[in-house]
């Protein structure tokens, strides 16, 4: 009996990320300027706007600059519009100093374009093109040395 109710209290369980916000979304990208090229941001996110419809851009401190630009490239190539831009502060606990340090916090929410499957297609019809021309000029070079 103890160990249902335990069971049910821990299903029942919202995880935050300590400001009251809901439970931890599935199409959230939280950027670093450290981690990952600038390109792998924009396009997991242009993945994340065809699987969910709207992605939400998250950076701290020195990695807002990429998120806004990852936000600018997605919006001026016509794949995104800005829904909602939140800033903030959080407390983060400094390991070399050992205090609490503010943060500045971004999140920009961004959702499909109305061109965003349109442009999409386009650009999966373009890389499978040119798969094909590669392929092609490789078998062309395959055959040229076969006869040399």
């Amino acid at each position: 009996m103890a160990m249902e109710q335990i069971t049910e209290g821990v299903s029942s369980i919202a995880l935050t990320d300590g400001d009251s916000s809901s439970v931890k979304k599935n199409n959230r990208i939280q950027v670093s300027n450290t981690k990952k090229p600038l390109f792998f941001y924009v396009n997991l996110a242009k993945r994340y706007m065809q699987q969910y419809n709207e992605v939400e851009l998250s950076a701290l401190g020195m990695a807002i600059a990429t998120v806004v630009t990852i936000a600018e490239i997605l919006k001026n190539n016509g794949f995104a519009a800005e829904k909602k831009i939140t800033t903030s502060t959080v407390g983060i606990k400094d390991e070399s100093r050992g205090r609490p340090v503010q943060k500045a916090k971004i999140e920009i929410l961004l959702g499909k374009s109305e061109k965003f499957d349109e442009l999409m297609a386009a650009a999966a019809a373009a890389a499978e093109q040119a798969a094909a021309a590669a392929a092609e000029q490789a078998d062309a070079e395959a055959t040229e040395e076969q006869e040399s």
